[in-house]
């Protein structure tokens, strides 16, 4: 892996802090106001810059461990207000961060590499990410943040919302809720002039149809669902409340480290092998992991929180991902696709022995250094599998920047 130039993600206090010097140095045209808290009591706020009621609405933070997006949304809110023609008709409102006491638990805001990315990991369990949690939890169960989400799309009501997501290692693609043409040619370019690979099979958009390479678009609700273990479905996500409203929604992601085998569209010669080849492999790793939480259990007796929580949450979603990959037809057959289902593979046993590690570290268990070595084990073989490299912070902020403003005026004249 490449070495990094000096970088730092903001925390959401110094995102804060910027917003109020922005609300403070604009106050005509910018506002800074709570509009939650989260279920530690973290205040939630909305940076808003315009007065038109044609609205876009940018969220950042929604997964904790995707910290691009709090970098992006500051530097949109500046190019806001400084170029008159990106507010002119239409008011931006920028909610700084969907889940803050997760990313006080995400504790890796400099990473140098995987492996130190992942000792300070965190990612909660699909109830307890906002986005997520109406898909999985009923109305009268849903977090705080998610109403508090819910509540901002209602009042605003907008023809756009973006939410900024990344991925840890692998390319660029954009979800959307209903299609945007004229998005994929400029994202892109984009792409292409940053030296970010777009992920043109990524498994987060599975079997959906795509408008351009790495643009996909979400199926309808009758479709089926590449993978029917997963209990998270983006029909039900917040991602759709917007459409109330006559609105969209376009999930941007952006690489920390990028690979150049996730954009290959050449067919693969034999992906049903892969993919049975990648369930075992999943299965093992999981196991592994398994192994020393059930010897490690019975010295953690008394011990809970988010991070084992959602360890024991990730390493449940394994044994049916795994049946899915090695039982269904594959919902794609590129080297592209294949690639991103080895990357998802890698990934989830590996998150959940992170933030295990953490929970026996925290406990000074004397299974922390065995498991140690694994997480640094699988972060090295990740890595020179993928060839990872490091993509500038400016770069991957841009890149977002960039795919948002283009999003903002392709769906503004779909639905003028």
């Amino acid at each position: 892996m490449s070495p990094l130039p000096e970088l730092r993600y903001p925390s959401v206090p110094e995102m804060i802090a910027r917003a109020q010097a922005l609300a403070a140095r604009e106050p005509g045209l910018c506002a800074l106001r709570q509009v939650g808290a989260s279920r530690a009591g973290r205040p939630l706020h909305l940076l808003s810059v315009g007065h038109s009621p044609r609205a876009v609405l940018v969220v950042a933070g929604a997964h904790a461990n995707e910290p691009t997006g709090g970098s992006t949304l500051l530097v949109l809110a500046e190019r806001v207000l400084s170029y008159r023609e990106l507010r002119t008709g239409t008011s931006w409102h920028f909610l700084l961060c969907a889940d803050p006491d997760g990313a006080s638990l995400h504790v890796t805001p400099a990473p140098r590499s995987l492996l130190d990315y992942h000792l300070g990991f965190y990612r909660p369990t699909g109830a307890e990410q906002p986005e997520w949690s109406p898909s999985v939890l009923p109305p009268d169960r849903l977090p705080p943040e998610t109403r508090t989400l819910t509540r901002v799309i209602d009042e605003l009501r907008p023809y756009l919302q973006v939410t900024l997501h990344g991925t840890d290692l692998g390319g660029s693609w954009v979800q959307l809720t209903k299609d945007v043409p004229g998005l994929a040619e400029p994202f892109a370019k984009s792409a292409a002039e940053l030296h970010i690979p777009v992920e043109t099979g990524a498994s987060d958009a599975a079997g959906w149809p795509a408008s351009g390479p790495g643009v996909h678009v979400m199926p309808g609700p009758d479709s089926g669902v590449p993978y029917p273990s997963m209990p998270d479905d983006a029909r039900h996500s917040t991602w759709y409340h917007a459409h109330r409203y006559g609105g969209l929604t376009a999930v941007v992601e952006v690489p920390m480290w990028a690979s150049d085998l996730v954009d290959d569209p050449a067919p693969h010669p034999e992906p049903e092998a892969a993919l049975r080849g990648l369930a075992a492999r999943l299965l093992r790793d999981a196991r592994q992991v398994e192994r020393v939480l059930t010897e490690a259990l019975p010295r953690l007796e008394g011990v809970d929180g988010p991070l084992l929580r959602a360890a024991r949450w990730a390493l449940e979603l394994i044994p049916g991902l795994a049946e899915d990959w090695a039982h269904t037809s594959p919902a794609g057959t590129t080297m592209a696709y294949v690639g991103s289902v080895d990357a998802f593979g890698r990934r989830l046993p590996l998150r959940a022995a992170a933030m295990l590690l953490r929970v026996l570290r925290e406990a000074d268990d004397r299974a922390a250094p065995r498991l140690e070595r694994l997480v640094a084990a699988w972060c090295d073989a990740f890595a020179q599998r993928f060839r990872a490299r490091w993509v500038p912070l400016e770069h991957q902020v841009e890149h977002q920047s960039r795919t948002v403003l283009v999003a903002a005026q392709q769906a503004r004249e779909r639905v003028a």
